[in-house]
């Protein structure tokens, strides 16, 4: 999957940042690889922020999240997660997941056009922020 486009600047905390590290090199030769370096890609490019400054708008590891599919009008409430925690009937979205990777970073407001594995390409937009950790003082995570 490409990168996002320069102008989608994506924000991404250093302790998230750290914790993704050992999820990519779990990861990396497994059948999940495509997804790997997609999310490797979009770390790349981050602007990345101290933790504890992370504006309260932002997607955030075990955020939870409403977003919109631009295309059909469905709302859908999720919660990106590690890839071990994923529970899609739960609402619980793996980080390497093609939406969970499409939302990570992203601000409140924030669109982003993502290529899905069957080729289609998904317009999403962040509509509101229900739970960040950060903003909860939930550091731990």
């Amino acid at each position: 999957m490409p990168p996002r486009p320069a102008e989608n600047q994506i924000t991404v905390t250093d302790a998230d940042l750290l914790r993704l590290g050992p999820v990519l090199e779990q990861h990396g030769a497994s059948a999940n690889a495509r997804a790997v370096d997609a999310l490797e890609a979009e770390l790349q490019r981050a602007k990345v922020v101290p933790q504890r400054a992370v504006p309260s708008d932002v997607v955030t590891m075990n955020s939870e999240l409403i977003y919109e599919d631009l295309d059909t009008g469905e709302r859908r409430t999720i919660k990106i997660v590690y890839p071990h925690d994923a529970d899609a009937a739960a609402g619980k979205i793996s980080v390497l997941a093609p939406i969970g990777c499409a939302l990570l970073g992203l601000s409140v407001g924030q669109s982003i056009s993502w290529p899905l594995p069957s080729g289609r390409t998904r317009r999403v937009r962040v509509v509101e922020l229900t739970y960040q950790p950060e903003a909860a003082g939930d550091y731990e995570r």
